[in-house]
């Protein structure tokens, strides 16, 4: 496979598991078209069309050669100036001792969290949480209200960011690099969603605590408990009856609006699951006895990061993990069985 065909696996793979649904995200697009179509000629050059075909503006290719046939991926949820220059010094090191496959030559640097372009557009990928919203039963008008403001304060703190500082440095040691952002966040929610719905012992969990003894199964969350990071009840207590179990906080770019917890409520959602809650969000859930149970943030993304990668070692591929990737290959572990 070569560099933009990996990259458009990913972003296939995030449709596939969009919580909005196929039908939803292709409204996205088609307004996308729209917008683009109202748009002034001498205004268009400004205009990210990367957006007409991919439904998710914190995930973007940054630089390198697109066609350039890849090998060996290194992976990771934060890969900025400090992994790039010391994967850079290793490889020019080529006497160097380490048996450790950094000695191959990296032909592609997949990073997690968005940079350049796709950290600026962080607020625009949020529209999607007012549609899960409303898959949740929550009126569209009332979501879409709601995530207004946080999506603005979002635009504000990301604005003054030295957004391009990485890909400067990807650029000047001549690496291929991309992210994948919430594509990888999608397969988080639909692997979630569906342990809660569909556990391995058959019966779901009824309190926050089965909750959590179901999270620590997952490999990732295990690992990240053995860190001293794994889940955690934020809001409620072990013995808690969950009632209806959404993973309302795990894909979206970010956190949501702290004023959705009480719609959530309304709509007959018990209890949440997230990857991280701010205190104010917190203190609202508590107000209005919405549970929440947190996973995890570094280790959700590895769940997601990892079921995206195993699709590129079914291909041959090997993944080299960094920065923070509790990597877990299911591809090996099937083979093991």
């Amino acid at each position: 496979m070569n560099a933009k065909q990996i990259y458009e696996l990913g972003v296939k793979l995030g449709i596939n598991a969009d919580p909005r649904g196929k039908t939803g995200v292709e409204r996205w697009i088609n307004l996308e078209k729209k917008k683009f179509e109202k748009t002034p000629e001498e205004e268009r050059e400004f205009f990210d069309k990367e957006r007409l075909k991919n439904p998710y503006a914190d995930t973007r290719f940054y630089c390198g050669d697109p066609d350039k046939e890849v090998k060996t991926v290194l992976a990771g949820i934060d890969i900025e100036v400090p992994e790039i220059a010391l994967i850079n010094s290793l490889q020019q090191k080529t006497n160097s001792n380490f048996n450790q496959p950094l000695a191959n030559k990296i032909d592609l640097i997949i990073t997690h969290h968005p940079q350049g372009r796709a950290l600026a557009a962080l607020d625009e990928n949020m529209q999607m949480m007012a549609d899960m919203m409303m898959t949740y039963g929550v009126p569209i008008n009332i979501a879409e209200g709601v995530m207004r403001e946080r999506m603005a304060k979002i635009k504000r703190v990301v604005a003054p960011e030295n957004h391009y500082r990485s890909i400067d440095a990807a650029k000047m040691a001549d690496y291929t690099m991309f992210n994948m952002h919430t594509p990888c966040d999608n397969l988080v929610f639909e692997f979630l969603q569906n342990l809660m719905e569909n556990p391995p012992t058959g019966e779901k969990p009824e309190t926050l605590g089965e909750i959590i003894e179901l999270l620590l199964q997952v490999p990732e969350y295990r690992v990240a408990a053995l860190q001293g990071a794994g889940p955690v009840i934020f809001a409620g207590s072990p013995e808690n009856r969950a009632g209806r179990i959404v993973a309302a906080d795990i894909t979206g770019g970010t956190s949501p609006a702290k004023e959705v917890y009480p719609e959530l409520v309304r709509a007959g959602i018990g209890t949440t699951i997230g990857m991280h809650m701010n205190e104010e969000s917190r203190e609202e859930a508590i107000k209005n006895h919405l549970n929440i149970v947190i996973a995890g943030h570094l280790s959700s993304d590895s769940l997601g990061m990892n079921l995206y990668l195993d699709e590129l070692e079914k291909q041959g591929i090997e993944i080299i993990p960094i920065s923070g990737l509790i990597r877990v290959s299911r591809i090996k572990s099937k083979s093991e069985s």
